[in-house]
């Protein structure tokens, strides 16, 4: 699984970011197809976490291998 077959559970995964990074507004979860990127960015500005380790957090969460997600 990827980040983008993600999307469909993505509430539940929205809820564990949101558990692991307190911080993040909700505007900032915004999931959009093709942007996984920019989400990842707007994750790695807010938590100060490198952009290596957020895409491993969303793995994590969602439970697919960041390294399958280009």
């Amino acid at each position: 699984m990827n980040i983008l077959q993600a999307k469909g559970n993505w509430n539940i995964v929205k809820g564990k970011l949101k558990q692991r990074f307190a911080r993040l507004a909700e505007d900032e979860l915004h999931f959009r197809e093709g942007k996984e990127d920019e989400l990842i960015g707007r994750i790695q500005k807010r938590s100060g976490e490198a952009k290596e380790k957020v895409a491993g957090i969303i793995a994590e969460c969602c439970g697919c291998n960041h390294e399958s997600r280009i």
